[in-house]
């Protein structure tokens, strides 16, 4: 208790920072990605409105549909785009800067989301819904990064598995913002839409009083002065000697290269096992089957027997259970470490997913099937928040140095929104073909996943990037592979109790 309060004390301005970054960062895409449903049935009439005062008749219903499913789906597009931007854009411009730009352009688009229903134009809501995109697609490559780059090494993992924590908040505000009894309403679909405004109007104003990541001032400005007085205001003024000397090691490292291209980093052999892994846990993050959990909520509860208007409110428990479980992520990766986090939560995410199937499958046959069902998706939720929805950002950021980790990000950003947008497309088609048996595809993904980390991811906790580094170094020589996976195997062995 002393040293966290310690801890509190000395890394104050680094927490305030974080934070900040959370509010204006993927907590806006959370948010965005939760409401969207709650006003659609006002946002559809205010359409066929709009329509029938134009052209003096009302759109047919499967137009209205298409309309209304562009406006969803176009905020996939603006993700990609804005991911395939951000590289370039922080590698110019720096995290800082390019954070307070786009923190511009959600308040910006928010004023046009907000005025919508004034305007009578559902283009506006259509071209805001593109706009948040492209914000989102920023946020989600820089957020993650700049967290963990500020931090020092024992509060590294913390600092970048916050990234899943706001992720999640977002979605919980989302919920509770999105019922009826406050912005979900005919009159304030408007403000729900434009709220996140709100959230980067905050970003906007306390971001220009923090630094910007110590790494990015030494490693790519060359600035060492600068990387010291950012260390001493985040950090507290003590001895950095330390952190300064991995950096300089990670710079020394890379030479002359400041920043890689996409290119560079998937021509690079060196990097081969890290972009392994890293579309590893992007797929998973696609196929765990956690967009399928939440699709089976509403079904699942109607078979329990609750009422249909208690639904939402069950549901914010699910997200409220979420929300909890990356909290427990965020206070524990230090203890147990990114991959035993990850791989663990692959295996019971997978175990859970088997029982959901059983249950499924019986609970028209039980009646009291439904409610074992029920407790099996707050397991399922629970295990997903403790340990991928955390521990993945974290990986991310912690495997690559600071030459490629733009470039990567950029290639797990494309490959996260392309991967949301195909399995929108036929993940519908999936359940109604093989209705709660579609869980067992995501359960063999889980399963072969956690053996894939298991054995060939190290463990990155307490690690400076260099030393994490000479590992994949090692994967790649290929000639010590199998006498890494055993010792990966037996460093997982002696910590199996600690978890």
């Amino acid at each position: 208790m002393d040293r966290l309060f310690s801890d509190l004390v000395q890394y104050q301005k680094l927490f305030q920072m974080i934070f900040m970054l959370g509010i204006g960062g993927c907590f806006t895409i959370g948010f965005q990605i939760s409401m969207i449903n709650y006003p659609s049935v006002h946002v559809k009439r205010f359409i066929n409105e709009t329509w029938l005062e134009r052209y003096g008749s009302p759109l047919h219903p499967k137009t209205l549909m298409l309309l209304w499913s562009f406006i969803v789906s176009i905020y996939g597009i603006g993700g990609l785009l804005g991911c395939l931007c951000s590289g370039y854009l922080t590698t110019k411009y720096g995290k800082k800067k390019c954070l307070m730009c786009n923190n511009l352009l959600i308040i910006a688009t928010a004023f046009l989301m907000g005025f919508s229903k004034m305007a009578k134009s559902f283009e506006m809501v259509l071209s805001g819904r593109f706009f948040y995109g492209i914000s989102a697609g920023i946020c989600m490559t820089i957020h993650p990064q700049y967290a963990g780059e500020v931090s020092p090494k024992k509060l590294r993992g913390f600092a970048n598995s916050s990234a899943g924590f706001f992720w999640s908040l977002g979605k919980v505000l989302g919920q509770i913002m999105g019922l009826s009894e406050f912005l979900g309403t005919e009159s304030l679909w408007p403000l729900l839409m434009a709220f996140i405004g709100i959230a980067a109007l905050i970003q906007l104003v306390t971001l220009p009083f923090f630094p910007e990541s110590p790494p990015y001032l030494l490693i790519q400005k060359d600035d060492e002065e600068g990387c010291l007085k950012a260390m001493d205001k985040l950090w507290g003024e003590m001895d950095h000697q330390a952190e300064l000397n991995d950096m300089k090691e990670e710079k020394a490292a890379t030479k002359s290269i400041k920043s890689m291209s996409i290119l560079q980093v998937m021509k690079d052999p060196s990097l081969r096992w890290q972009l392994y892994i890293l579309v590893t846990v992007i797929i998973v993050m696609q196929l765990c089957g956690i967009n399928a959990v939440y699709f089976y909520t509403f079904e699942v509860l109607c078979t329990a027997g609750f009422e249909e208007g208690r639904i939402p409110y069950i549901s914010l428990g699910v997200g409220l259970c979420e929300l909890f479980s990356t909290i427990l992520c965020t206070i524990t990766i230090e203890r147990f470490g990114r991959k035993t986090l990850l791989w663990k939560g692959y295996a019971m995410m997978a175990l859970v997913l088997v029982l959901l199937t059983i249950t499924l499958s019986l609970q028209n046959k039980y009646n009291w099937m439904s409610f074992c069902s029920v407790i099996l998706i707050f397991l399922f939720v629970f295990f997903f928040g403790i340990g991928p929805c955390g521990a993945t950002m974290s990986i991310m950021v912690e495997i690559f140095n600071q030459s490629s980790r733009s470039s990567a990000f950029v290639i797990g950003g494309c490959l996260n929104w392309v991967g949301l947008f195909v399995i929108g497309m036929i993940f519908p088609f999936i359940v109604e073909s093989l209705g709660p048996f579609c869980f067992l595809i995501f359960m063999g993904v889980l399963v072969g996943s956690g053996i894939f980390i298991y054995l060939f991811l190290p463990e990155t906790k307490g690690k400076s990037v260099t030393e994490i580094t000479e590992e994949f170094t090692k994967l790649y020589s290929g000639k010590k592979l199998s006498s890494i996976v055993r010792r990966n195997f037996l460093e997982e062995h002696m910590s199996y109790t600690s978890f």
